[in-house]
């Protein structure tokens, strides 16, 4: 119970920080709550769970904006841009038999953080 008390403390210190921060910065804090939560959840600690959840954010990331600019190739036809959706979504699963995009939440993530940023990379990135 011990431990759970110092984590909720630490928790609530840095995530106090963080929202300061990303105010004085112009950064989505929430965002950046998105990026640190994919990084605890990953089952690895370290420097790998650091560097493989950082890698498959940055991939979500690129995959949303495929999806964004694939998705107006035919004058922002619905159909087209759920089959690209679709499609790039299946792809987003499949990297995961790399070993360095193996975290399918963190690909996810990255994704839909720039899908609710609005494309917004200047901002979305570093917030992550």
């Amino acid at each position: 119970m011990r431990t759970l008390y110092f984590t909720a403390l630490t928790t609530g210190i840095l995530s106090a920080i963080w929202a300061f921060v990303a105010s004085q910065f112009d950064l989505l804090s929430w965002a950046g709550f998105l990026g640190c939560t994919a990084y605890f959840a990953y089952p690895k600690e370290g420097f790998k769970g650091l560097v493989v959840t950082i890698a498959t954010i940055m991939s979500g990331v690129i995959w949303a904006l495929a999806i964004i600019y694939g998705s107006q190739l035919f004058n922002d036809s619905a159909i087209f841009g759920y089959a690209v959706t679709g499609v790039i979504a299946f792809v987003m699963c499949v990297q995961a038999k790399s070993t360095l995009l193996a975290y399918i939440p963190g690909t996810f993530i990255g994704a839909c953080t720039i899908f609710a940023a609005q494309g917004h990379l200047t901002q979305a990135i570093p917030s992550l």
